[in-house]
């Protein structure tokens, strides 16, 4: 077979594995970037090698190997142009005594125990060809690297970018960022010419360079941010000359004695950082890299990565005792530093654990070492377990150690949530407020589930609460989208979205209670189970969307929250009905149904013109008055005046759908539970059975009850028996 066509198969099966194998990272809520270096592993010696030799030596001969590694070099030089373009100067800009303390700390201190491991493992793992201060410090570096993007991506799914946490988290990375690459620079010097004293010239042309690019070169790129403000966008031609200025910068870097991924990663860092200019940049750069090039370049360090060198257990005790030294001098050094400098236990704790990240910056760090011959096959092969744990840990390790709970959830200041409750000393009026989660994908088709959740919740007369929910999905850790600054700005756009769709809520006076909240979600349907639960929510009221991939009504997103959420469920299906005066609730005396009909009371009592229509259908066999208990209590609950306005109706019908159907089309909202009765069923493994939701005429609301002790109607219906008792 023809190289470059064998080298083209490696590059599909390479995509196909490390978006497959990443999508089940980002299901176990791990980062995108640890599935695909783990995608990149299992195409190599250390798993497809070893499961079939012969399909792998065919598939990846060693002829294709330097095309690999040409496609690689490439995508990790536009890869730290992204990362240098993304190292904006404000996260420089709060705490900053802290964070120069708390980061050179976190790097003194696993750099030093770094440098006395060297000493065990250099007679071990390495030869006399490569010098000790030059292993020294790769191994150095290699322990005290954090990895900037892959933390920042954390911090902005996290939700902390707004908290102190996450803004002394991300200058605490900027500066190890910038102070890490700069031992790296000297390490790779160092490398190059055998001594620290003969690597001085190097370093002393890398800071001439440095020292050009920050004043003439940025005065330079300071006309392209002129040139953009000015056309507001980024021209074939213009673009084409900052990839050639990438790649000579690159290439100036790489002919000092450092290393090509320096000079594209300080043309980055000295962009103007222009908002408009950077976002436009970014992503008309990243797609092609993240997509092709840095899933080859996860490939070419898989074929190098072989863990079947881990065959003795003192092999496997010094991998433990690489890790062990890892973790301890980061997250210690990181703590101390931060307990010091002010910073309470747990804010500290959680700082370490986010200083601890490796990531994709580690195997970069690596595979450079490993080019050089500073580093062994072995030794790459320990410090990839290495990256890869520390990195694994970080979530799951913060989580622990700063919950969600903790964390602001409201993107809004929430006004008193008492807006509009009487003030009396009533004992009703300081009960807890009905709280209803409103999931809004889109603000500006969502009207009617907004007006619903009004009408459901809001009486006047007791507390209540309804939250838009708007999360904003992020699809990649290491896009530009999900960079904080810029999801900052997602945030702060859909905000407005929101605020636009409360401004056309009626009545106006209802708008005072609703208070929403925007934020970053890697899993939507997870995060607003969560979000429920830490907000005490009575109801989540949904709004249906035809899934891309189904045709049935409850699949999809929506089929999730119906099914996994820890509180009371409610899908609405809008047929475009505005009005709300005549309901229908099918009952069949379940507890959904009981879900059912206790919505519909609220609707009832808040809406003083609204009529209900109770439909208990039964087959000829069955008892024509059994109706459950919780339904005769409900109704014994309630003034005389709510039940002038209920007819209830027991028919006869082999089909009881149909009847339904047929009486939809007199009503303006049908309420349905989920029961096999009405078709409509919500532990399936295949697909939903939801023919009521397809048929019916009127608007449908389809509810699930999660607890048979929740209640909707105390409140509501003891204030309405005061008022017809006075």
């Amino acid at each position: 077979m023809h190289t470059v066509v064998l080298v083209l198969v490696e590059v599909v099966i390479v995509i196909g594995l490390s978006r497959l194998v990443g999508l089940a990272f980002r299901w176990i809520n791990q980062p995108l970037v640890i599935g695909e270096i783990v995608a990149g592993i299992m195409l190599g010696p250390s798993l497809f090698g070893l499961v079939a030799p012969g399909l792998a030596a065919a598939l990846f001969p060693p002829e294709t190997i330097p095309f690999l590694n040409v496609l690689s070099q490439v995508g990790l030089i536009f890869f730290m142009f992204l990362i240098g373009l993304e190292l904006n100067p404000k996260y420089l800009s709060g705490n900053l005594e802290v964070a120069i303390l708390t980061s050179h700390v976190s790097i003194l201190v696993p750099f030093s125990l770094g440098t006395l491991l060297a000493v065990l493992l250099y007679p071990l793992v390495s030869n006399a060809s490569v010098s000790f201060t030059a292993f020294a410090l790769f191994l150095g570096a290699a322990m005290s690297i954090t990895a900037f993007p892959v933390l920042a991506r954390i911090i902005t799914e996290n939700n902390l970018q707004g908290t102190r946490l996450g803004t002394l988290a991300l200058t605490c990375a900027a500066v190890d960022d910038v102070t890490a690459w700069c031992l790296l620079a000297v390490a790779i010097a160092v490398a190059h010419t055998g001594s620290i004293v003969k690597a001085i010239p190097t370093i002393v042309y890398s800071l001439i360079y440095i020292g050009l690019m920050v004043t003439v070169g940025r005065t330079f790129l300071q006309r392209l941010a002129t040139y953009y403000r000015r056309t507001g966008r980024l021209s074939q031609f213009v673009l084409a000359l900052i990839y050639v200025g990438v790649v000579a910068s690159a290439l100036i870097t790489e002919l000092i004695g450092i290393h090509l991924i320096f000079g594209a990663f300080l043309l980055g860092a000295a962009m103007p950082k222009n908002a408009g200019l950077v976002r436009e940049l970014a992503v008309k750069t990243e797609d092609f890299v993240l997509i092709v090039l840095l899933p080859v370049f996860f490939a070419y360090s898989g074929l190098r990565t072989q863990i079947g060198l881990l065959n003795r257990p003192e092999l496997w005790a010094l991998c433990f005792a690489v890790l062990a030294v890892a973790i301890i001098g980061k997250y210690v050094g990181t703590y101390v530093a931060a307990r010091v400098s002010g910073i309470d236990n747990r804010e500290a704790s959680a700082l370490g654990w986010l200083m601890n990240t490796r990531g994709l910056t580690e195997l970069i760090v690596l595979n450079i070492g490993l080019s050089l011959g500073v580093i062994s096959p072995l030794l790459f092969t320990m410090l990839v377990i290495m990256a890869l744990v520390t990195t694994f840990m970080t979530s799951p390790l913060l989580e622990l150690t700063y919950p969600k709970k903790l964390i602001k959830l409201d993107m809004v200041e929430e006004e008193p949530e008492e807006t509009g409750v009487d003030t009396s000393t009533d004992e009703e009026s300081h009960s807890r407020p009905y709280r209803i989660l409103v999931p809004v994908a889109n603000p500006s088709s969502q009207k009617g589930l907004m007006q619903l959740a009004i009408a459901i919740a809001v009486n006047y007369q007791q507390p209540a609460v309804i939250h838009p929910l708007s999360l904003i999905e992020l699809e990649e850790d290491y896009a530009f989208r999900s960079t904080p600054q810029e999801a900052d700005r997602l945030i702060a756009e859909r905000r407005q979205q929101l605020e636009e769709l409360i401004s056309r809520l009626e009545p106006s006076e209802a708008r005072s209670y609703v208070h929403p909240i925007v934020r970053i979600s890697n899993n939507v349907a997870r995060e607003t189970a969560q979000i429920s639960l830490l907000k005490q929510a009575n109801l989540i009221l949904v709004g249906w969307h035809r899934p891309a991939f189904s045709q049935n009504r409850l699949g999809g997103r929506v089929g999730q929250i119906l099914t996994t959420a820890p509180v009371d469920v409610a899908v609405f299906i809008d047929r475009g009905e505005e009005r709300l005066e005549s309901l229908l609730v099918p009952y069949s005396a379940n507890i959904h149904d009981d879900l059912a009909l206790i919505l519909a009371l609220r609707l009832l009592v808040n809406r003083q013109t609204c009529r209900l229509v109770i439909l208990h259908v039964v087959e000829d066999n069955q008892v024509k008055n059994e109706l459950s208990y919780e339904f005769h209590s409900i109704m014994e609950q309630m003034p005389q005046s709510l039940r002038d306005r209920i007819d209830i109706q027991i028919v006869e019908a082999t089909e009881p759908i149909q009847a339904v159907v047929a009486a939809s089309e007199a009503v303006d909202l049908t309420i349905a539970g989920t029961s096999r009765a009405w078709g409509i069923e919500r532990h399936t493994l295949g697909r939903y059975t939801d023919e009521l939701a397809i048929k019916c005429r009127s608007s449908v609301l389809i509810t699930r009850r999660y607890s048979q002790f929740t209640s909707h109607l105390a409140s509501v219906l003891s204030n309405d028996k005061s008022e017809v008792k006075s």
